[in-house]
């Protein structure tokens, strides 16, 4: 939820204030740098205390960042004043990031990670859904009754705060607490940096390394430049190119089409896997997160105002992103695989968001250049070197079948 409070509900907070289009992506993408650096601390989570104490104690604080956005927002000086809390708010996220993915790598088995992990898709992503579709609805209804949009979202952000600080409060007393989760015993403090280095090292050394890391870079360069600009392009007038929604007709689509087309793809998909294995499905997996990608196009052109028709896009891309995102989660799993599972799946995750983040500032600015209709051709260009990579990893078999696993 944090993540795309960050990386796409922003977007729409600074459109409904004025912001230009490459601004926006431009400062929001750069957002997303805690993700990409937090390879750099996820040691410190691996070490230090247990997983589910990180957990807890960051919800907290991200309830304390969304609080601060909330008195931002009417601020003359917003737009800066805003980003800082943002900045902390995504440093919280990944921080919280690293604990949960460790928790959930020390807690199941490796047989549990696969047959789970398209519900683990389904409720990081409803985090997503339950920000872009219900708070931007509650926000689209505030939009109708305030005077300002800047006291809508400061009444929306407060209600996140106040679910953030309710969530930190329930883990504390919920999680389970599995012996495996413990802080690493380190005698001498000395002794802690030289543990940190080694974590790093370890994975640098993995066999095929830059293969790896190109896979992870590559799976979301196209829908990394896509994710930023849907909003703005549903959002933006007819006359400019879009579809002209205001934020309730957008929320209720991805709340309902959207959402449910999602859920059904990543069960799908770790139902799948967990019968033939990721290699088996690796390559329909990458199709289904990449072509979809083209309904966008259709809607550029056509510009439908059928909302029904908009539902179906959506629902179709949503449905493929579902079913490929299974596919590059349980990878990254595979690749962090080993004693510092924890930190090395931090580092995948801190190469996927530089993978997001990168393309995503210069999204904007493309967008403007090259106009809907073409911009959403480039994206389908773009995800070419995912397929190029693809055909060279290495992939076990047998990882992700139940057989193999049990």
């Amino acid at each position: 939820m944090p993540n795309a409070l960050v990386a796409t509900v922003s977007v729409m907070l600074y459109n409904d204030l004025g912001v230009s289009n490459a601004a926006t992506a431009f400062f929001t993408s750069l957002l997303y740098l805690p993700w990409v650096i937090k390879p750099l601390w996820s040691p410190v989570v691996d070490i230090l205390k247990t997983r589910r104490q990180w957990i807890w104690a960051t919800q907290l604080f991200l309830g304390a960042t969304l609080a601060g956005i909330a008195l931002m927002i009417p601020a003359p000086h917003f737009v800066s004043g805003t980003i800082v809390f943002f900045a902390l708010l995504a440093f919280a996220s990944a921080t919280h990031d690293i604990a949960a993915d460790g928790f959930y790598m020390l807690a199941p088995t490796e047989r549990e990670q696969a047959c789970f992990v398209g519900w683990r898709s389904i409720f990081y992503n409803a985090g997503k859904i339950a920000a872009q579709g219900g708070l931007v609805l509650i926000a689209g209804k505030l939009l109708k009754q305030f005077a300002t949009p800047a006291l809508a979202w400061s009444s929306v952000f407060a209600i996140a705060a106040a679910i953030f600080f309710g969530l930190g409060i329930y883990h504390r007393f919920i999680l389970p607490r599995p012996a495996i989760d413990a802080p690493k015993k380190i005698p001498k403090t000395e002794n802690f940096w030289d543990e940190f280095l080694l974590t790093f090292a370890a994975f640098f050394q993995k066999k095929k390394i830059i293969l790896l890391l190109l896979f992870i870079l590559s799976y979301r360069l196209g829908e990394a430049q896509l994710v930023k600009i849907i909003p703005i392009f549903l959002h933006a007038p007819i006359t400019n190119g879009g579809l002209g929604l205001d934020d309730q007709r957008i929320s209720a689509i991805y709340g309902t089409s959207g959402i449910v087309a999602f859920m059904i793809g990543t069960l799908l998909g770790g139902y799948f896997v967990s019968r033939n294995g990721l290699k088996f499905w690796l390559w329909p997996m990458l199709l289904a997160i990449h072509l979809p990608d083209a309904v966008f196009i259709w809607l550029a052109y056509v510009q439908p105002q059928n909302l029904f028709a908009i539902g179906a896009g959506v629902a179709i891309e949503q449905f493929g992103y579902g079913f490929g995102f299974t596919a590059f989660m349980l990878y990254m799993i595979y690749i962090a695989r080993g004693e510092h599972r924890t930190a090395h799946y931090a580092i995948c995750t801190g190469f996927m968001a530089a993978g997001v983040m990168l393309p995503g500032m210069w999204s904007g600015a493309l967008q403007e250049f090259l106009g809907y209709p073409h911009f959403f051709v480039w994206v389908i260009l773009a995800t070419i070197p995912s397929f190029i990579v693809a055909r060279m990893i290495p992939l076990d078999s047998d990882f992700g079948k139940k057989s193999a696993l049990e």
